[in-house]
């Protein structure tokens, strides 16, 4: 995630008035969970996203809650955060309210942000009310188990209240639509190629693997072997627990030009598959403006 990070800190560079942090997936999900109000926005690529994202949701009582919005330059798209329950699917008994509320978030930025507020306030009210579908509903708290249609009445029956425990909703009568930052020109970089992964299919030990890719390199060097991420050649403990499938990274030599060319990674690939070693994938490493487009090995 370097470079998401990155591309964080250079833009973030714009917007010194608002405070920024970082968190690791593994810390910043447990954070959400335990205690979501430190947060007011979060940046993550998109899978970490859509897996806080129903965490934030679930902490609120159900990850069937929560509404979404896609915006972009040419137009937006609003939903519920979660994806298809075939397992439910035809029963009646799906939690309406991720869709109702990706629809007022729609609303909102379609400038009908009146109509927003009411259906909003209204589901406040029926949430309030005790009228709760089946992934909300606890006993001694909620008043009565509906099911998705009879939940969409219950709003419908309440257009017009606003809740009177919880806060009610109110929106910017002049509220615009999001706006979202016109994409800068990319700025032209060099783009040179700086070595592969091969991702090899073995169940030899790394040091026996090494021996046999060793003799292939040419103008290529067998710079490190890991397995599972961690580093096993060379100097890997030889209790590593290793499974089939090895990454061996080559570059050039560290002495020289870092840049190679792209015929010498076919001309290494070919002796590869000529030796009888399986090749699941390869990547191919890049410096950009001289920086690493790839990570660093472990151990390396």
């Amino acid at each position: 995630d370097g470079m998401f990070y990155n591309v964080f800190q250079e833009v973030g560079k714009e917007y010194p008035d608002i405070q920024q942090d970082r968190m690791i997936i593994d810390i910043g999900s447990a954070k959400v969970a335990v205690d979501p109000c430190r947060f007011d926005v979060i940046l993550a690529p998109n899978l970490y996203g859509d897996i806080i994202s129903d965490i934030a949701a679930e902490v609120t009582g159900s990850v069937g809650l929560a509404g979404s919005a896609n915006i972009g330059l040419g137009g937006a798209m609003f939903e519920a955060i979660h994806g298809s329950a075939p397992d439910i699917a035809g029963k009646g008994i799906a939690n309406p309210s991720g869709l109702l509320l990706g629809a007022v978030m729609m609303l909102v930025h379609i400038g009908q942000s009146d109509i927003a507020e009411k259906i909003h306030n209204a589901w406040l009210k029926t949430i309030e009310d005790g009228i709760h579908t089946g992934d909300i509903y606890r006993e001694g708290t909620s008043k009565t188990k509906v099911g998705s249609v009879a939940f969409g009445d219950a709003v419908v029956a309440r257009l017009g209240q606003k809740p009177s425990t919880m806060s009610a909703i109110t929106y910017p009568k002049d509220a615009k639509p999001i706006a979202v930052p016109e994409i800068s020109a990319q700025k032209p970089v060099k783009r040179e190629l700086s070595g592969v992964d091969v991702y090899i299919c073995s169940t030899e030990k790394p040091e026996e693997l090494a021996e046999h890719l060793k003799p292939l390199c040419d103008t290529l060097v067998l710079r490190v072997i890991t397995n599972r991420g961690l580093k096993v050649w060379p100097d890997g403990d030889p209790n590593s627990f290793c499974v089939d499938h090895f990454r061996c990274r080559f570059q050039a030599d560290m002495t020289g030009d870092r840049v190679i060319k792209p015929e010498q990674v076919i001309g290494l690939l070919t002796k590869v598959s000529a030796a009888g070693l399986s090749i699941i994938k390869t990547e191919n490493l890049f410096l950009y403006d001289g920086q690493p487009g790839y990570s660093i090995g472990q151990g390396q």
